[in-house]
């Protein structure tokens, strides 16, 4: 039975300095390749890769006749080893991929764009070769190392997060149905017509302007309105000319349980539309909402009032966020599969009428 001097030894680790120097005493004295890999703590074949590595060709002078002779050298083997491992890394891109990076330092700053909707969009339109990009990985790590005009403080879904503390509260009575009575369907994002909706406020205090917000959630399409104030009335008033025009694609609404959309069964009575009530206090019965809220944000920063803004400035942020390309998507725009769907939509009902 060999005797193991290594009882320890780390899987998968390289060999060390050391423990060269030990293969080269025990090869030197005739000891197997198989017990040097059992003292070693290795497997025989890598004690076989090591000595054919790091065999040498010497010579020494014999009654002043030059012979040569090989054999096993832990310097040569330990020098190219570390030769190796300098070799052994892929190239930096970063020279060879300037068009595409200064492409995306642009569409980042003008677009908001992230680094993954980039590359996805860049692929899919083939704007560059493979050659001349870098992944969605590579391109956050050149951000994190601050090699691009982008730091991780533009990026909106990679800013520090800090956890909230659970508040003890007490829940408000439901104004309508609960959403834990909707349709199993609406989570799985396979059918086209399901939609949530909030309200985006400026500042806090008074009667001001705020930004009404719905999300189909199959497309991610957003339709972003503003409106006088956060009230019933306001709120009717928008919801008005959102179905005259898109009443067709309006199958189900999840709002918040907020005062503001109180009467929207009311303002929905004429209608195929269902109308359901997120919990109170629980932003993720409402997801698509909250994360595309966070993307409006950009545009209209938290405690800064709306009431300066005009309509058609709502309408650009609407258009930008709609032409973003998602991975979710297969990195088309929202614009793009909500245009779609309703001609689906459209043409399907004309077949049944």
């Amino acid at each position: 039975m060999h005797e193991q001097d290594i009882t320890r030894r780390q899987p998968g680790h390289h060999l060390s300095q050391m423990e060269r120097g030990r293969i080269a005493e025990l090869y030197a004295t005739g000891t197997s390749k198989r017990e040097i890999a059992a003292k070693i703590g290795v497997c025989h074949q890598t004690i076989n890769n090591e000595i054919d590595r790091g065999t040498v060709k010497q010579a020494k002078r014999i009654n002043g006749k030059l012979i040569y002779h090989t054999e096993y050298s832990p310097e040569a083997a330990q020098t190219r080893y570390e030769t190796a491992r300098l070799n052994c890394h892929r190239p930096d891109k970063f020279a060879a991929t300037s068009h595409f990076l200064a492409w995306y330092v642009n569409q980042a700053k003008t677009e908001h764009w992230s680094p993954d909707a980039a590359v996805g969009a860049a692929r899919r339109a083939k704007l560059f070769t493979p050659e001349e990009m870098v992944c969605t990985t590579t391109l956050y790590r050149y951000i994190d190392d601050q090699r691009l005009e982008i730091r991780n403080i533009d990026l909106v879904e990679k800013a520090n997060r800090r956890t909230k503390q659970h508040k003890s509260t007490k829940h408000k009575r439901l104004a309508g149905r609960s959403i834990e009575k909707r349709p199993k369907a609406v989570e799985r994002r396979k059918q086209f017509g399901h939609w949530e909706m909030d309200t985006v406020v400026g500042k806090r205090n008074g009667r001001e302007s705020v930004i009404l917000s719905l999300i189909e959630r199959k497309t991610r399409c957003q339709l972003l309105r503003l409106i006088e104030g956060r009230d019933s009335d306001s709120v009717e008033f928008a919801l008005r000319e959102i179905k005259l025009e898109w009443g067709d694609c309006l199958r189900t609404i999840t709002a918040d349980n907020d005062p503001e959309f109180s009467t929207l069964d009311k303002a929905f009575e004429d209608t195929d539309t269902d109308i359901f009530y997120a919990h109170s206090y629980t932003s993720c019965d409402r997801g698509s909402n909250e994360a595309h809220n966070r993307m409006i944000r950009r545009d209209y920063p938290k405690g800064e009032s709306l009431d300066d803004v005009s309509p058609s400035q709502v309408l650009a942020t609407q258009d930008r966020l709609n032409g973003l390309p998602r991975r979710k998507l297969d990195y088309r725009g929202p614009q793009e599969c909500f245009e779609t769907e309703v001609r689906r939509t459209r043409r399907s009902a004309q077949h049944v009428s």
